[in-house]
């Protein structure tokens, strides 16, 4: 059976699988619609919410960021495993206490203002388009790859796909869904990694892997660093950029995290407060099984394509061109050229594809000698790496099925989720909060469904020009999350002192800076066609628009706080409204009168 006949039936057997799922669990209520009927076991949910997290970033994207830049971006790993531990501790089961279905509501009802409410559900909207832009472009780029096709039309099916069983199984149909995306997306990454794993070092257990000896009893780390030296490139296992920007950049990510109204969301599911807490306890569990395999799998995925394409060494020559044509083990590089997302060229003439930083001085002269006329390997998209690993290491052709079907998982139960919080934005928030409270919930439920089809027709359109490879996407969503929503939810749990004047105030200002800081850094009110994944350089010291949010963060706090201290006092029964959802009831109970 050729490959293309393999993914097909790989994909082919998962989208059955969840669009039966979807019929299976289609939502008849608004409460079906939007919380799962509040009965989704703790187990179940987190395994739903790993699923509805590790998205086309992490599946993807972050392997292939992290295999190119090394330790400097160990802060996706960092940041986004930190943030469930904030939302666990600090927002999950008070969220789940108070009993909405929406974050745009929680708001609106703490700081008594349909005001907040709506600058909420803006803050909402263009965090969570921002988000999806990076996984409809997972989904392009996942499709065009397995049906062989431009990545236009890979992304055009997918959507299909994602209206079919999001739109009309809502939060029910969409959390059995991803449970099985779940079990999909992490059998197809750990396989391939075991795989390798065991093909450089003899160990099966990729994390252990990443730091034991290969074959010629170097440890794994030791040789790619040397490698990746020679072809001057910066050492992988050290840091080369500015710590006060990791620093930053991981905190956007934590905070974001627990500020995203999508992952928020999945906690309104479960039956008790208490339950809230486990989920997040349980996503943990899940998400370390694949954010423990990345490094390895990054740092694998580097050594094999250098070894790749200076197959007698670096003291050596490149690859020829005539290999690269014929030789098996090169059959994906031809693959892949025709997504668009993968590029050579000969420059100088001599039968060789040289890869290498012709940017570094050390290797200027010797370039000038060898007649080099640059690095000809001219495109190399970050986010193939994932995708393209099994290939790279010419592993059997079902796996590459599997790990297609998980790609696709991981990008479409994300998506789903987003879409979801979007609609539930539009329809609960927007329409039946604001501009018609006397709705009936059977049109609630049709407007919930049609906003997420207008949703994915503007996921689709951005898609097509995204911002960045999907994980870069993804973490400007993240900052947008940290600079407008997770303050506002945080003052709202744990200070009374902060009114609706101070929340609406707080939320607007950091949304604003941030967005002001992300379109100045790059470039886009100025510079028409500039390169949308090429940052310009920061505007405040060495911090990148991707680390902003938390600064966006710390600006929605100060503004929150000084508004509210020179506008009036909260409402008393808002604070006792405060007090009951952050206090447990009986805790702290009188005791010989005190």
């Amino acid at each position: 059976m050729d490959q293309f006949t393999l993914n097909l039936l790989f994909v082919g057997a998962s989208f059955a699988l969840y669009i039966g799922i979807a019929v299976w669990a289609r939502a008849g209520s608004t409460s079906e619609f939007y919380a799962a009927g509040r009965g989704v076991h703790p187990v179940t949910n987190g395994m739903a919410t790993a699923a509805d997290w590790m998205s086309a970033a992490s599946f993807i994207s972050m392997a292939g960021l992290i295999a190119f830049t090394g330790y400097d971006n160990s802060s996706f790993l960092m940041g986004w495993t930190g943030g469930y531990v904030l939302l666990a501790l600090l927002l999950a089961p008070y969220l789940r206490k108070f009993g909405k279905f929406t974050v745009s509501e929680f708001i609106g009802d703490r700081f008594y203002s349909k005001t907040a409410r709506l600058v909420a559900v803006i803050c909402l909207l263009v965090a969570s388009i921002t988000y999806v832009i990076g996984q409809m472009q997972g989904v392009g780029i996942a499709f065009g790859r397995f049906l062989e096709i431009d990545t236009t039309y890979g992304l055009l099916i997918g959507s299909c796909v994602v209206f079919a069983y999001a739109v009309f199984g809502g939060m029910k149909g969409v959390t059995y869904t991803q449970v099985a995306q779940y079990c999909v997306l992490i059998t197809a990454y750990t396989i391939p990694a075991v795989f390798i794993s065991l093909q450089l070092t003899g160990n099966p257990i990729p994390a252990i892997g990443m730091f034991s000896s290969t074959e010629s009893g170097e440890p794994l780390l030791v040789k790619l660093d040397q490698i990746v030296r020679d072809l001057g490139f910066a050492e992988y296992t050290a840091a080369h950029g500015s710590t006060i920007n990791m620093v930053l950049f991981t905190l956007s990510l934590m905070i974001g995290t627990a500020g995203l109204p999508h992952v928020i969301m999945r906690f309104f599911t479960v039956p008790k407060v208490s339950d809230a807490r486990w989920s997040a306890g349980w996503t943990l569990v899940f998400i370390a099984l694949l954010y423990l395999t990345a490094p390895a799998v990054g740092s694998m995925a580097r050594l094999n394509i250098s070894e790749l394409m200076w197959p007698n060494g670096t003291s050596g020559e490149a690859v020829s061109v005539e290999q690269i044509e014929s030789a098996p083990e090169y059959a994906w590089m031809a693959t892949w050229q025709k997504t668009g997302l993968l590029d050579w060229e000969d420059k100088n003439g001599d039968g060789k594809i040289q890869y290498y930083n012709d940017a570094n001085e050390e290797l200027q002269a010797k370039a000038a000698a060898n007649g080099w006329e640059g690095n000809e390997l001219t495109k190399f998209n970050r986010d193939i790496l994932v995708l393209a690993n099994p290939e790279i290491a010419s592993l059997p052709g079902w796996v590459i099925g599997l790990v297609a079907a998980g790609g696709l998982a991981a990008a479409l139960s994300t998506a789903a989720g987003l879409l979801l919080a979007i609609s539930s934005a539009v329809s609960h928030d927007l329409l039946k909060g604001q501009l018609t409270p006397n709705m009936s919930e059977k049109s609630e439920l049709m407007a919930a469904r049609l906003s997420m089809a207008a949703a994915i027709v503007v996921a689709v359109l951005l898609g097509l020009n995204p911002p960045g490879f999907a994980a870069q996407t993804v973490a400007l969503a993240f900052g947008l999350a940290a600079a407008s929503i997770f303050p506002a939810l945080m003052m709202g749990i744990f200070s009374t002192r902060i009114n609706n004047a101070g929340a609406v105030a707080g939320m607007l200002a950091g949304l604003t800076v941030t967005l002001v800081y992300i379109f100045l850094h790059k470039g886009w009110f100025f510079i028409p066609d500039t390169n949308l994944y090429t940052d310009a350089d920061p505007l405040l010291g060495p911090i990148k628009s991707t680390s902003f949010g938390a600064i966006g963060a710390a600006v929605n706090f100060a503004v929150a706080y000084v508004v509210s201290g020179q506008t009036k006092e909260t409402p008393q029964h808002i604070k006792d409204l405060v007090e009951s959802v952050r206090i447990p009831r009986g805790a702290g109970a009188a005791v010989d009168g005190h």
